[in-house]
């Protein structure tokens, strides 16, 4: 919706791309078009940095890069900006809000790290666990409401009934709203961790994890333990091949408190992802359910 309407309302010329996870072939058309605006998820824009053919793409028309289906990286967010000189704006949205809701703008005043401000017509307020609206800095799962969002789920008011607060679209995403009104996602509501009582929010590790120069992918879940409940797990894609478990715990040792401290650490060839490239971890969890059987 937003590369097809989007495009269409500023006259650009539209190039799809029907197979991003196949690199190689994308970088050859990124050189075939002098593009200006290019989209795409986290793991689009780290697998197209951590190509060396992508440092011979033309960037001298790029304007704009925005990110949005998961949380961008700060590690891709900088080797982008490296590469290409610009940054990449992150911008939010869910099917259910046909799509968007918040965006960055991209005038210079942009805020990395964020989401950025609610679109036109567009109302947000964070929402505590016991429903409270609450303030500047305290968590709480993002609430919207506009023109855009959806009035329900086709003929299925159960499921209706459980996301929609009157006009009110319950995201599931926890988030905050900052000093200056934009916004930073924390992660899921339902892929928070709870260690022994503590949140860790995957989001979060994976962000430090991936800080390491020999780490290409990475996915974190939380995985049942009979003395914490839960406990953190990563599932890490190498990109130098002698990276070990013992540099990646030093690592994390060096940038997070000890309960958010993978406890577990399993290194693939590949995270499963959907056809867009986001990285599945509720297919991660299903694994180690199925294994624990």
């Amino acid at each position: 919706t937003v590369n097809c309407f989007g495009m269409l309302k500023i006259g650009a010329k539209s190039v799809l791309i029907t197979d991003p996870r196949k690199m190689d072939d994308f970088i050859k058309v990124l050189k075939s078009h002098p593009f200006s605006v290019i989209t795409g998820v986290n793991t689009l824009f780290n697998g197209l940095v951590q190509r060396p053919e992508f440092q011979n793409v033309n960037f001298e028309h790029l304007k704009v890069a925005v990110a949005g289906g998961m949380a961008l990286q700060k590690a891709v967010a900088d080797k982008w900006k490296y590469l290409t000189g610009n940054d990449i704006v992150e911008g939010y949205g869910l099917s259910e809000t046909s799509p968007l809701l918040t965006c960055n703008p991209i005038d210079g005043t942009e805020k990395l790290g964020t989401i950025g401000l609610p679109v036109p017509s567009t109302e947000i307020k964070i929402v505590s666990d016991e429903g409270a609206t609450q303030g500047v800095g305290e968590f709480g799962e993002i609430w919207a409401r506009g023109p855009q969002v959806m009035m329900g789920y086709w003929q299925n008011p159960k499921e209706t009934d459980i996301v929609m607060e009157g006009d009110w679209f319950k995201t599931g995403d926890i988030g905050f709203f900052d000093s200056e009104g934009f916004i930073k996602i924390v992660d899921r509501k339902k892929e928070m961790i709870n260690v022994s009582g503590m949140k860790v929010f995957p989001n979060e590790v994976e962000d430090v994890i991936a800080q390491l120069e020999g780490v290409l992918e990475v996915g974190v879940i939380g995985v049942a333990h009979k003395n914490s409940g839960e406990v953190v797990k990563a599932f890490i894609v190498k990109k130098d091949k002698n990276l070990t478990e013992e540099v990646i715990m030093k690592h994390c040792r060096d940038h997070l408190v000890a309960y958010k401290m993978p406890k577990f650490i399993e290194f693939r060839e590949e995270l499963p992802k959907s056809t867009v490239g986001k990285i599945l971890r509720k297919e991660l969890r299903k694994e180690e359910i199925a294994n624990a059987l």
